[in-house]
């Protein structure tokens, strides 16, 4: 069976291209005009303590020992303490945060700022948010609307079993 169509019948289509490049470009300023930058969160400078190969024999010049920060968990992996060093903090991560901005400066000599480091040690069964405000509260904190930064090398001892 043959099937026949005649051309003459047949209606060219036309795209009108004019309206779909103007459509295009106003969504183009339109996301231009809204994007707004924000500053990244959560970006931290982390070595984990297994598996990291070793960079090389450290810079003598400013080589200060990491800051210690021990938190230890409950049976139920609640935070049980934190310890800064030997100094006990309670389970208060502003404490921890003042201690570290005593430690780092701003005062009027040289800061220690981009050499300090500190290790966070925490019980295997510690819940993650208690790491989290851990690194929140070394890392920097929020004045008016800008974040001040305090240390931005943070490493983790190799983990270790609750109590």
């Amino acid at each position: 069976m043959k099937v026949r169509h005649s051309d003459r019948n047949a209606e060219k289509v036309q795209l009108q291209m004019t309206p779909m490049i103007d459509i295009v470009f106003q969504l183009l300023v339109f996301f231009i005009m809204t994007f707004k930058i924000v500053s990244p969160e959560g970006d931290f400078n982390i070595r984990m303590p297994i598996g990291a190969p070793s960079e090389g024999l450290p810079d003598d010049e400013l080589q200060i020992p990491p800051i210690k920060v021990r938190l230890t968990a409950t049976g139920t992996g609640h935070l049980a303490e934190i310890r800064m060093g030997e100094k006990p903090l309670g389970r208060n991560f502003k404490a921890l945060n003042q201690e570290v901005r005593q430690i780092v400066g701003g005062g009027a000599g040289p800061s220690i700022q981009d050499a300090a480091e500190v290790e966070i040690d925490a019980d295997y069964g510690l819940q993650f948010e208690y790491v989290m405000n851990a690194i929140t509260a070394v890392s920097g904190h929020v004045e008016g609307d800008r974040v001040v930064s305090l240390v931005e090398k943070i490493k983790f001892a190799p983990p270790r079993a609750g109590p």
